[in-house]
């Protein structure tokens, strides 16, 4: 997992992003591509079924949505570190990062995508963190040990939020271009509290 980190400088996948609210019984999924560069720049272009961007910056976080024309616009600086345990989860993490952050555990070895995957259960250390999840499950695969799936379980509900990725490419140049804020000029721009 170490020489995976240290060898991590940027990953392209598919992602499908279903969340689930237990209360209703319901279910919504989300398709579209992450860009992910170990510098701490994401983007996330949603293409179904309502398209979205959501660009990561160092500590700017911005969410478009085109349809309402606006973009909403965070500062990650108080919150990084919590941030960074989710947003980049997998993506070039360091085994000391993940013990010092969760206890870790081993649940088993299984096939998920055609490949051999180990089921990873994270519990978080944080308080702050345990307000807003009480367990992660990964599906890392055996062979890149770059994560197929990610699960997050949201603390005081059955609701949780699953990440898939397919067709990943690792270590591609993705240009800094494709982290700019590329949006119209005739935006909604809102940061809000």
């Amino acid at each position: 997992m170490d020489k995976a980190a240290a060898d991590f400088r940027s990953l392209t996948a598919d992602i499908e992003n279903t969340k689930y609210t237990d209360v209703v019984k319901d279910t919504s999924v989300e398709k579209g591509h992450i860009f992910v560069r170990k510098d701490s720049k994401m983007r996330i272009d949603i293409t179904e079924p309502d398209p979205r961007t959501i660009l990561r910056v160092g500590d700017s976080l911005s969410v478009y949505t085109p349809k309402i024309k606006r973009v909403e616009e965070y500062d990650l600086s108080k919150h990084r570190a919590m941030v960074d345990q989710y947003v980049l989860l997998g993506f070039g993490t360091r085994s000391e990062a993940l013990e010092k952050a969760y206890d870790v555990k081993l649940t088993g070895e299984d096939q998920f995508d055609g490949k051999k995957v180990y089921l990873l259960e994270l519990t978080p250390k944080s308080d702050d963190v345990k307000h807003q999840i009480t367990k992660i499950q990964m599906w890392i695969d055996s062979a890149s040990w770059l994560p197929l799936q990610q699960k997050f379980f949201e603390t005081g509900s059955g609701d949780y939020i699953q990440f898939h990725y397919t067709k990943m490419m690792k270590n591609l140049k993705i240009p800094d271009s494709r982290f700019k804020a590329d949006w119209p000029k005739d935006v909604n721009h809102v940061k809000p509290g």
